[in-house]
């Protein structure tokens, strides 16, 4: 049911997720409150450090960062869901990870492939840079200019014709191998933008399936807009998410040359915070109107009462601002109804930056500051990235399903990896905390939490 001009509340109805050392919700909420860490070294499968790693930053087309945490026994069952083999074989891996999160979100949610009605249930994903695979796949088409570079060296080199004839043959067929030939379904299976239109397509969905890309915040990104969809009746059911597989050289060896990484421990919201772990993963929520799930009987896990956007305008592109973070945020609780100073925890970007955790710190403060109905309070904070690093596009929406299990669960959860609090809680964030071990509380009252998210510019 849909009433024009009504502002619904959003009901949180079922999720999935597929993080490391988290194939499903109940070992994520394990982990979260054993504040179970999941980074190692990097696997050479994944990234060889023989042939990347320098621990001097400097170096060219290198990175010093050695750890990452990744997902690891994942096996799509094709078979099973009458996907031809040969199509999974040419899709890069991140459609099957977000395929196979989206079932278990909508099986949490009480629906089958067979009942989930269909006509006005719409998918929005998180997305950047589909995943490492569809990179990796496009050097096979490179290689008409590797066989040139070949030509050329060998003839600077003085090898014979023939002999340079007959090694790039051999080379050719060695360089090939290793890639999945190019097919009618080669395409399709390698851009960003299908990814939700294979939901659709796998569910029959008609309300529409599309991916957003807002960098790191794109899940987030996902969430809002599958909010004002069902608000203004588009949709009558909405999944909403994100996925990140990208732990490649790509965005590896340019996030060192960012200074973002971390070359030691992963430290959230600490005095010395150095930088990020990289992470991957996926996670998707089932969202409905209030009032339609509880017509509906559904299980209610927690309901969204706000959301907002925002960008910083001017400035440095990879720059935070406070103030255009402090403007999201009043956006939404503007929205919800209630200030930012009645929330019980926030579920922060933290991805321990120095820069980044400073200005996320006091743009919450900022934002907590401007509302003068109610008096400020002290207000927890954690981050979900201090377990699993930061796992880009699908970073926002694991802090959301956990922001949502805690409240569910009436707990305030823990933040890892914060040794010495970062001196902005004694000075601009004095109205807030960092979540420690010995601070995690359990209430039978309800709660309500915030969750943020940055991209680049906003």
């Amino acid at each position: 049911m849909y009433i024009e001009g009504s502002q619904p509340r959003i009901a949180v109805i079922g999720m999935g997720c597929w993080y490391p050392g988290a194939r499903d919700l109940r070992q994520l909420w394990e982990n979260i409150l054993s504040r179970r860490r999941q980074f190692r070294e990097s696997p050479d499968r994944r990234l060889p450090l023989a042939d990347y790693y320098d621990p001097d930053p400097t170096v060219p087309d290198k990175t010093y960062g050695k750890r990452m945490a990744v997902i690891e026994g994942f096996e799509f069952d094709w078979a099973s869901k009458r996907i031809p083999k040969t199509v999974v074989e040419t899709a890069d891996i991140a459609h099957w990870v977000a395929l196979e999160v989206a079932i278990a979100a909508l099986e949490n949610s009480g629906y089958t492939r067979a009942n989930v009605p269909g006509e006005r249930t719409g998918v929005i994903l998180g997305n950047s840079l589909t995943g490492e695979q569809t990179r990796s796949n496009n050097m096979r088409l490179r290689w008409p200019f590797i066989q040139r570079v070949i030509h050329a060296a060998a003839k600077a080199k003085g090898l014979p014709l023939q002999v340079i004839d007959e090694l790039t043959i051999a080379m050719q067929e060695y360089y090939k191998s290793v890639f999945s030939p190019f097919t009618e379904d080669t395409l399709s299976g390698n851009l960003s933008n299908t990814i939700a239109g294979r939901i659709c397509n796998f569910f029959n969905f008609h309300g529409g399936g599309y991916t957003v890309d807002g960098a790191c915040s794109s899940s987030l990104i996902a969430v809002a807009t599958a909010a004002n969809a069902l608000n203004n009746g588009d949709l009558d059911l909405a999944l909403a998410g994100g996925v990140d597989i990208s732990l490649d050289t790509f965005e590896l060896v340019g996030f060192a040359k960012t200074g973002a990484l971390t070359s030691k421990d992963m430290t959230v919201y600490d005095r010395k915070a150095s930088g990020f772990i990289p992470g991957e993963g996926a996670g998707f929520v089932v969202l409905k109107r209030l009032e339609d799930a509880r017509a509906d009987n559904d299980y209610i896990y927690a309901v969204l009462n706000g959301w907002g956007i925002s960008s910083d305008g001017k400035g440095g592109l990879t720059a935070p601002s406070r103030e255009g973070q402090a403007k999201a945020l009043r956006r939404a609780y503007n929205r919800a109804g209630y200030s930012l100073n009645n929330v019980d925890f926030i579920e922060g970007h933290g991805t321990g930056t120095p820069v980044g955790d400073r200005v996320e710190l006091e743009g919450i403060a900022l934002a907590m500051g401007a509302n003068s109905e109610t008096p400020s309070r002290s207000c927890g904070i954690t981050s979900f990235k201090s377990l699993v690093g930061h796992t880009k596009a699908a970073a926002g929406i694991g802090g959301f399903i956990k922001a949502v299990m805690a409240v569910n669960r009436r707990v305030i959860p823990p933040l890892a990896g914060c040794n010495e609090p970062n001196e902005v809680f004694d000075k601009a964030a004095h109205c807030l905390y960092p979540v420690l071990q010995g601070e995690v509380r359990q209430t039978t009252e309800t709660l309500r939490a915030g969750v943020l998210d940055f991209g680049l510019k906003g």
